[in-house]
């Protein structure tokens, strides 16, 4: 089964990640970092503000099962785009909106669905999340990787009971 790959950034990556692992379709995710200028960064690094990147989970899906845009739909649920540098209570760079593409289609997809809901009404404030391009993915240290599995309890920005 080829899957292809996505990358998001919707602040913490714990909730994220264990959302999206419970999308259908999805055949993995991985927390980690994107977007950033330093090389092989640690959470500590990450958590300075200084490198750049965000907090980030890659999905990586089946597209018989589940499209582009179908993700697109989960990631602009999961969180407030219109929040620049953070969510829930997490402040900071590497807690922004963004979208890390891996083709032309999925910058056109991404930046189409994002003018969609600019243009809905369902926010006031303008969409902040960034559409760039992919460059270096960082998986996080083994503790990030599917840690609401491993922490039932742990804080979790998102609603991981709305995947629908």
């Amino acid at each position: 089964m080829p899957t292809e790959t996505a990358i998001f950034a919707a602040g913490c990556f714990w909730g994220v990640e264990a959302y999206f692992k419970r999308v259908k379709g999805v055949a993995a995710t991985t927390a980690g970092y994107s977007g950033g200028g330093f090389e092989n960064p640690s959470y500590e690094n990450v958590c300075t503000g200084l490198t750049g990147h965000a907090e980030s989970v890659k999905v990586e899906y089946d597209p018989r099962a589940v499209s582009y845009e179908r993700l697109l739909y989960h990631f602009w649920k999961i969180h407030d785009p219109t929040q620049r540098d953070r969510q829930g209570n997490d402040v900071g760079t590497q807690y922004r909106s963004a979208i890390f593409t891996h083709s032309q289609e999925q910058q056109v997809a991404a930046e189409k669905a994002r003018d969609e809901l600019a243009r809905s009404g369902r926010y006031s404030r303008p969409i902040a999340t960034e559409i760039v391009p992919a460059g270096e993915f960082w998986p996080a240290d083994d503790y990030h990787q599917g840690y609401l599995d491993k922490h039932p309890g742990g804080y979790c920005h998102v609603d991981l009971s709305s995947v629908d």
